[in-house]
This record gives C-alpha cells, structure tokens and sequence, in this order.
C-alpha cells in the first residue's frame, strides 16, 4: 500500500477529468491492502471513497473530505468446470481487458460488454449491462470486505439484490468489492443476440449468434460511433459514458407519458418501447432527452451533450463540475415538465446532487 498523500487531485482519476482534491489517497494493490486500508479508515472515523476506474464518477469541485483508497488489485483465477469455467478477476483488474481475454480463451456470456470502460469490481455494483446482456446473467458470487461486520464473505449472486443498473451494493457502503467470479460456457459462438441494433450490425435476426469475436468487433464498433469507447483523441468520451438510465415506468405513468407525446408530438407517434418486467413499460431516455429539445452538441458553457450520443454528457475543457450538474438539472427538469417522466442518473455523484 501507497504512503497516504494529501490533497491529492481527483480529477485525472476519472474518465470526466472534473473533481476537486483527495483529502487522503493511498493507493491498494492487494486485498489485504485494500481491507486494511479501508479499516484504517473507518478507525479513524474518516469517510471512504473506493476508486478505480473512475468511469462512472462524478465528484464535486470541493474534492472529498475523507480517504480515497485506489483500488489497483489484479489477478484472474480460471476453475476447469468441463463445458464451462468458473473466473475469479480482482476488482482492480480492467474489465474490457477481461472481456477481451474471454474472447480469445472461447469463453461465452460477457462479449457484448466490450468497451465498458471501469474496473470488474465496479460491474456488480452497476451491474453492468449492454447490448442484451447484464454481468449479474454470468455472476455467481462476489467476495466482500463486510465492513459492519469485520470480516471477508462470499455473496452468492441471489444475495446481491441484481436489478436494472442497480444491486444491493449501490448507493450502500457497507461491502467493499474485493473480486468477482462469473460463471462462462466455453463455445466459439456467443450467447443468443437479443438487442436488434447489435443483430443488425452482424446480419443475424433477433436471437441468432455469431463468433464471439465477431460480436466483440460489432459492439465496439457500435460504442465508437457513439463515443463510448476512451479514446484520447475523441473529445466525446471525456464523459461518464450514459448519464440517466433509461426510465421504467408502470402503466399509469406509461399512459401519461401516452398522453403527452401525443399532445406534443402528434397522435401517431409511439414513445420507443423495450422489454421490461411484467407490469412494467421501459423507454429510452435518449429519445425523451431529443423530443425535450436536447440535439447531440447541445452546449451550455463548457459542457455539452455528446455530439455522438444524447446519454452521455461532455467536459468540453475548463469546466466545473457544478457545470455538469447545471446541464444534467436542465435536461432532467425540461423532460420533466415536457414528459412528465423523471430521469435518473446512472454515475454516482460525490458531494454533489440534481
């Protein structure tokens, strides 16, 4: 473990380069590191920050006031199952890394999560989803640092409460991530393809497969045009990727919503539809951000909409965070008050709120 350094700045620490400095920051690069760091901190009543990748982040210009513990673990552990393989990854370890080794070693079941910038211990917390498939369809346990209770456990995957962008350990500080184990069939083919625009790019209907690098390529593909692949040289990927999840809605605010596109947009337009729980309706965020009046570029100050994709929002240079809010509270409130659908955000915010 890393000398604690002091007012340290955060913002080179994430994929939005916004943030104000780091209080304390030691860096981890063991679990044994990792829990001690974390204990330490707790010892000495300060508040703790985990960070890897910094993806999907955003921290307030004021910094944090506490201990920011660097989460730099690394290790993969393959258990021979026969027709599939149990993985163990650190949660340091870089999840497209990850995914692109299961790729190659013929491992099926996260190959349309290629290009999700973060770390692996980030992706049960999210749980990270793209392109029809979830990470918490492969998971099967997730190792913690119990901090309540002082110990190391292993979460079974139904204990880790998996739904849309969320799980049991979101918004809560009681488990630290210290590795998760997927479950992955070995096969040269992907899983079925269940997102059209993905079966499209591969010439497949809805439901057919394709070689699994195949599938890597077109994903890839698919997020570069739309600025969510990092790349230094693209000014739309200083974001934290989707800014507001797409919203779930039961059938009274389904018929709202009804309503008012058709009021405003004329009554033969649909709001987009995708499958969802029973009961239950989803829509697409983006689309309700565009008929708001949010067009891709859209800029306020030093921040903007990506000029490639609607959900994610741009430090265009020099901003604050407090610029990134401002833009986040406009689209929120004008989808409001157009939609009368609330808009969440999928990034954790850190000393700030909408």
């Amino acid at each position: 473990m890393t000398e604690p350094a002091h007012d340290v700045p955060l913002a080179p620490l994430t994929t939005l380069h916004l943030g104000g400095p780091a209080r304390t920051l030691v860096t981890a690069s063991t679990d044994t590191e990792l829990v001690q760091a974390v204990r330490d901190a707790d010892a000495a009543g300060e508040s703790v920050l985990l960070l890897a990748g910094g993806s999907n982040l955003v921290i307030s210009d004021d910094g944090f006031a506490g201990t920011v513990v660097h989460v730099a673990t690394a290790g993969i552990a393959a258990e021979d199952r026969g027709e599939s393989v149990l993985l163990t990854v650190a949660a340091g370890e870089p999840w497209d890394a990850v995914v692109q080794r299961c790729v190659t070693d013929g491992l099926v079941g996260v190959e349309c999560l290629s290009g999700i910038p973060g770390s692996t211990g980030a992706t049960p917390i999210q749980n990270v989803g793209a392109y029809g498939q979830e990470v918490s369809q492969t998971i099967t346990s997730v190792r913690v640092w119990d901090r309540t209770a002082g110990e190391i456990t292993e979460l079974p995957a139904a204990a880790c409460g998996f739904g849309y962008r969320t799980s049991a350990f979101k918004g809560a500080e009681r488990h630290v991530v210290l590795s998760v184990t997927f479950a992955l069939a070995r096969g040269t083919d992907s899983a079925p393809v269940t997102y059209a625009e993905l079966a499209k790019r591969l010439h497949l209907q809805v439901g057919g497969q394709a070689p699994l690098t195949a599938v890597r390529e077109a994903v890839l593909a698919l997020r570069s045009a739309k600025g969510m692949v990092l790349d230094p040289a693209d000014p739309d990927t200083v974001s934290a990727g989707s800014f507001f999840t797409n919203p779930i809605l039961d059938a009274e605010q389904w018929t709202e919503l009804e309503r008012r596109t058709a009021e405003k947009l004329g009554s033969d337009v649909e709001p987009p539809r995708f499958p969802a729980p029973e009961g239950l309706r989803k829509t697409s965020a983006a689309w309700l951000i565009e008929q708001a009046g949010f067009s891709k570029g859209y800029s306020r100050g030093h921040v903007s909409v990506s000029s490639k994709h609607t959900l994610a929002l741009i430090n265009q240079g020099d901003a604050s965070t407090e610029d990134l809010i401002g833009l986040a509270r406009e689209i929120r409130d004008t989808v409001e008050r157009g939609f009368g659908v609330t808009l969440v955000t999928e990034p954790t915010l850190v000393g700030v709120a909408l």
